[in-house]
Formats: structure tokens, C-alpha cells, sequence
């Protein structure tokens, strides 16, 4: 998300140059390139001006502190606007109400909704544990409502039934009821779509408002989908009474201008954007955060908190202690990191959160994809135990090769090119395994990595 923002802003920030004093001249210039940066990204025309007015006022004329380049100075104000103009700090959901907490979840068709109802649950029920009942209002496409309970299933909430001949009103009234006869914390309503705003379905879902009476009403919207995105959040919020809203397909967006518009546009906190396909990419929305990405700083709180919850700890402790002990680092272990990756949202996700990844190259960063990833699984998949265990019975033969290739829908040159990426990080992991490792593998990548990615 952003990519195309921030490369243009890496571009304009280079322009400032020396001086104790941030100068008219200057800023004028470099606010020229962030105005256009920002509508190229579809932020909404108003919030371009008064974010550029803004920026301009508190710029011209402030004291550049001793330690730093007035292109970091600039920065820091850009970035303290950022953040003030997504919403300060996150915005959790408000579950303090008599149980079921119901929490209305709504938006045009195609945004998303269902998936997210689904990754919403989850959510809560892993980070708050709290059980979670569903259900949809959507009687006009009955595979919405299997499609809810297929994932319902899948994230362990209940799923209460509903036909497609019953009214959205009858539905959420049983909902309820059911809901709280089993002692559910939370009900998640799903309710649903239209292709465009229109006046039927506002007045549907402003009766099963009334019905329900959510202690949250969502906002589920693409963020892909630029301005149109912030003038359908506008509609919603002129119809129901929005406590906040949901950007799906994150991951998609290069250019994040619903992301800076419609806090702006609507007073609503963005609480949550979905970051990829699978049931458990929802992330918390950081404002500060979002903003250091924005900006090429990366998020390495955001990064961290994902390898707590993600990756399979005893594996990793287990690693840790078998190349402290010297005894190598085989292609079983080269499966474990490649998967757990792909749990963490895959290369792209990982990037993004990295400090330092502004400053490469857009170009560059469009041929990091998870395809190679999930092609290098199915090729060490198609190995047997022994094999990825001692991986010279690999090296040293052909048929192997080719019957790997077979089973991995591969060629004898995807084989190769893994067994040389087993080898590379064999040998990082030697280094690590002495006496001052990490020092000297540090020193060793010093100057192939861009600036920032690691410590002087």
C-alpha cells in the first residue's frame, strides 16, 4: 500500500537543501510535488489543500534542529500531519454494552464485507476472547449467506441461520434472541450490498439498524476504489450513524488516497484495514504507523507484533539452538522460513514494514512476489525427509532433480536455483554461529542493503 505515494514523496523531500532556517523558496517547491504526489494518489481535492496549507504554515521559517538535514525536519512535520490527518491513534472497537454487542457491518457489494465480517470475527475472538455469533441479512444472493457460514465455520464463531424468504428485520430479531440464549459475547450482522448507493438499500439497512441496535456500525469499504470510495463512505455516513470504518484490499492499493481522505471526509475513524486473501490478515489501523510507511520508515512495531502472533516459537527456538550447536541449517528448516513467510502475509507485507524500503526502487520492488516463495515450497515439498536433510543426495543427482521437478511442476533450473538460496543461507547462518555472529554477519551485508535496513 502507498508504493506509488511514497516513492514520489522519497523524490520531493530530496529537494530541500541546506540552511538553519526551513525557506520559503524552498518549501514552496517541494509542497508543489507532495500536492500533486497526494491527487495523484486520489486523496480528495480538500484534503490536498488543507494538508498542503497546513504543512506550508508550520514549515516556512522553523528552526532546523542542529542534528538534522532540513529534508528530515520537513519530514517530521509532513509526518506529524500525516498522522493528524488519519486520526492521531487507533481507534479500538467500543464493546462495552450488555451482551451480544452487536456490531453492524455495512457497504456496497463487492468491498468485501462478507470476508471481513469473517476476519473481524476472528479478531475478536483471538485478541479479546470473546465468542463471536454471525449472521446475514443478505436474503438477495443466498450464497453470501453460505459463503458467511462456510467461513463462520472456518473461524470457529456460530453461524445463526437465515433464508432468503425471510425479512432482514425477522432475521436480526431471531439473531438476537439466539445469540443470547447461547451467551454470546459479540453478534457480527452482515447485511447487504448494492452495486451503487441507492435508496432502497439505505432504507433497508437503516431499519435493521433500528432492529439491532449496534453498539458499532462499520463501514466496509475498498480501498482500491480511491475517491469513489470516500463518496460512498459519505453516503453511509449521512444514512447511519458510522463508528468507524473498515478499508479492504490494502495489499492492492498502491496509491492509499481513501486511506488519507476519509477520516478527513466523514469524522470517522478508520479501526481496522484488511491487509491480504487470507482469514487472518486484518490489521489494527495505526495512524503513526500507516504514516511511517507512507513515508519509507517502515513499521517495525507493526512488524513485530505480527511475528509474536505468527510465528511458530518452538520451531524458531529450535532453530536458534541447532545453528548455536553448529549442526547446519538444511532444507527442512529453508521450508520452515519460506512458510512461515507466507503466514506473515508473504514478501510484499514484510517489506512494507521494513525501515529503509522507501529508498528502493518502485521497480524493483514489483519483482518481490510470492509466487517464487510458493513455487520454492512446492519444490521442497516434493522432497522426501531424507532429502531435504542432507541435501547434497540432491545435488549429486539427476534423477532426483528430475523427479522433484515432476512433483513440484518445476524444471531441473527451479531445483538448482533453491538448492543455491539453501546454500547462501547455510552459509549466514555459519556466520551467526560463532563468536560475535551476528556482529559480523552485520558487517558482512553492510552496503548491499539500502540505508536505514540495518545498524551502522
Amino acid at each position: 500500500m502507498f508504493e506509488n505515494l511514497t516513492e514520489r514523496l522519497r523524490v520531493a523531500f530530496k529537494g530541500l537543501t541546506g540552511g538553519g532556517r526551513l525557506k520559503e523558496e524552498h518549501i514552496k517547491g517541494t509542497l508543489k510535488a507532495v500536492r500533486e504526489a497526494l491527487l495523484e494518489a486520489d486523496v480528495a481535492l480538500p484534503v490536498v489543500k488543507e494538508f498542503v496549507r497546513t504543512v506550508q504554515d508550520k514549515s516556512i521559517g522553523h528552526q532546523i534542529a542542529a542534528h538534522l538535514a532540513p529534508e528530515q525536519e520537513f519530514l517530521k512535520i509532513v509526518q506529524s500531519e500525516l498522522i493528524h490527518l488519519m486520526g492521531e491513534a487507533n481507534v479500538g472497537l467500543n464493546l462495552k454494552a450488555v451482551p451480544p454487542v452487536v456490531i453492524l457491518c455495512a457497504g456496497l457489494q463487492g468491498s468485501g464485507k462478507t470476508t471481513t465480517s469473517a476476519k473481524l470475527a476472528k479478531w475478536i475472538k483471538e485478541n479479546l476472547q470473546k465468542s463471536v455469533a454471525m449472521v446475514s441479512t443478505d436474503i438477495y444472493r443466498p450464497a453470501a449467506i453460505e459463503q458467511l457460514k462456510t467461513l463462520a465455520n472456518e473461524v470457529g464463531a456460530l453461524f445463526i441461520e437465515s433464508q432468503p424468504n425471510e425479512k432482514p428485520v425477522h432475521i436480526v430479531e431471531r439473531a438476537l434472541s439466539q445469540a443470547k440464549k447461547q451467551q454470546q459475547a459479540v453478534l457480527i450482522i452482515d447485511t447487504a450490498g448494492r452495486l451503487h448507493v441507492d435508496p432502497m438499500m439505505m432504507e433497508e439497512v437503516k431499519q435493521i439498524h433500528r432492529a439491532a441496535n449496534p453498539t458499532e456500525v462499520l463501514f466496509i469499504v475498498d480501498s482500491m476504489t480511491g475517491q469513489d470510495a470516500v463518496n460512498s463512505a459519505k453516503a453511509f455516513n449521512e444514512a447511519l450513524p458510522l463508528t468507524g470504518v473498515i478499508l479492504t484490499k490494502t495489499d492492492g492499493d498502491a496509491r492509499g488516497g481513501a486511506a488519507l481522505s476519509i477520516r478527513q471526509v466523514t469524522g470517522k475513524p478508520i479501526k481496522f484495514m484488511g491487509i491480504g486473501e487470507k482469514i487472518s490478515a486484518l490489521e489494527l489501523f495505526h495512524p503513526d504507523r500507516v504514516a511511517s510507511r507512507i513515508l519509507g520508515m517502515g513499521d517495525v512495531l507493526s512488524l513485530i507484533e505480527e511475528v509474536e502472533r505468527k510465528v511458530d516459537k518452538d520451531k524458531a527456538e529450535k532453530l536458534a539452538k541447532k545453528i548455536k550447536k553448529g549442526q547446519g541449517f538444511d532444507l527442512n528448516d529453508l521450508r520452515d522460513q519460506l512458510k512461515q513467510m507466507l503466514n506473515m502475509g508473504g514478501m510484499a507485507s514484510f517489506m512494507d514494514k521494513l525501515p529503509g524500503m522507501g529508498a528502493i526502487p518502485q521497480t524493483l520492488k514489483a519483482k518481490v512476489n510470492d509466487k517464487e516463495i510458493l513455487r520454492s515450497v512446492a519444490i521442497l515439498d516434493s522432497m522426501t525427509n531424507r532429502e531435504r536433510s542432507v541435501p547434497t543426495l540432491i545435488a549429486n543427482s539427476g534423477s532426483r532433480k528430475r523427479r522433484i521437478a515432476a512433483g513440484s511442476g518445476s524444471d531441473i533450473q527451479n531445483i538448482n536455483r533453491v538448492l543455491k538460496q539453501h546454500e547462501q543461507m547455510q552459509k549466514m547462518m555459519k556466520k551467526m554461529s560463532g563468536k560475535g555472529g551476528v556482529t559480523k554477519l552485520m558487517r558482512s551485508l553492510q552496503g548491499r542493503l539500502p540505508p536505514g535496513m540495518l545498524p551502522p
